[in-house]
């Protein structure tokens, strides 16, 4: 099953923006739902002003091997499939579900974006068809993606390339070290804090820096500069899955091994005009309310909208 809906959405963000009202199925404040947990309550959520100096430890350059090749085939036709029904020369895949929920920054309303995202290294996925991108984030015209990504050769840091030749430019493995020095308690879990912004005079050149919670500052993870190739100009801060059934549960595999794993995303934050703002209802919309876990393979996937546009959390 293929997601067909974000080419609409995109153009309802489009005009929403142009009369300058927030588009049907966008919340106006906090969801209803409880949150799992405050986003004021988490500790260290860093200033996205805070220095900026050094690179990540442990990124690197990925080799290719059969699995990653794997990988980034299905990342790049998903996201091919985002903008038409069937893309030319993308095959169908009945067995394949590409979903995502989350909030998409509109066109204009930024030229950076911050947020803190869970990250579950007890997560193990099997299947080798099956991916769990979860959170991801990626600012409007951005020249690179940063995503979790769960998948069966283990969990990494990603910053996908839109402005190069495509695939993970960077990764780096979610370890001991990963977590000692980029990962800080957010509601009981680790997580870390990611930032995307384009440098001041530089045309379409972007930088994405993870905060290093030993050293107070914020690392560059990957710089690029070019076109943006995604083909969307409207940002996210969103889950994703692609995935399959097993025909041993009838849900989709991560339904039952991310069972106590909790996808959140928190102090999610805009920069304009040089100043940084929480994300909200009339820049960052939802993709849409209160969506179906049978769409995502996994009935009792519980969507909550954690606050107004800037906290969102996905569990079971």
């Amino acid at each position: 099953m293929k997601r067909t809906r974000t080419c609409l959405l995109a153009a309802v963000l489009a005009a929403s923006a142009a009369l300058g009202v927030a588009p049907a199925g966008a919340r106006t404040g906090p969801a209803a739902e409880p949150r799992p947990f405050s986003a004021a309550g988490a500790t260290g959520t860093p200033s996205p002003d805070a220095p900026h100096r050094g690179t990540v430890t442990g990124a690197r350059t990925p080799g290719h091997s059969p699995g990653r090749d794997r990988a980034v085939r299905a990342f790049a036709e998903g996201r091919a499939a985002r903008l038409t029904d069937r893309p030319t020369g993308v095959p169908a895949d009945a067995d394949l579900t590409h979903n995502w929920w989350g909030v998409f920054p509109r066109p204009g309303t930024h030229d950076g974006i911050t947020a803190t995202h869970s990250v579950d290294p007890s997560y193990k996925v099997s299947d080798s068809e099956n991916f769990t991108y979860a959170p991801t984030t990626k600012a409007q015209k951005s020249c690179m993606e940063v995503v979790t990504a769960y998948w069966n050769s283990g969990n990494e840091i990603w910053a996908w390339d839109w402005c190069g030749s495509g695939g993970p430019a960077r990764t780096v493995t979610v370890d001991a070290g990963f977590l000692a020095t980029y990962t800080t308690t957010t509601g009981g879990r680790p997580a870390y804090s990611v930032q995307l912004v384009k440098d001041a005079g530089s045309g379409n050149r972007w930088s994405s820096y993870l905060y290093n919670y030993r050293t107070a500052s914020w690392n560059l993870l990957f710089r690029q500069s070019g076109n943006d190739q995604s083909g969307l100009d409207h940002g996210w801060d969103m889950f994703e899955i692609y995935a399959s059934v097993n025909p041993a549960t009838g849900v989709g595999y991560y339904c039952t091994e991310a069972r106590n794993t909790v996808f959140d995303s928190s102090a999610v934050q805009l920069r304009s005009g040089g100043a940084w703002r929480p994300a909200g209802p009339s820049d960052a919309p939802w993709t849409e309310d209160r969506p179906d876990g049978r769409e995502f393979l996994c009935p009792p996937l519980r969507f909550l909208e954690a606050g107004a546009n800037d906290h969102w959390t996905v569990r079971q």
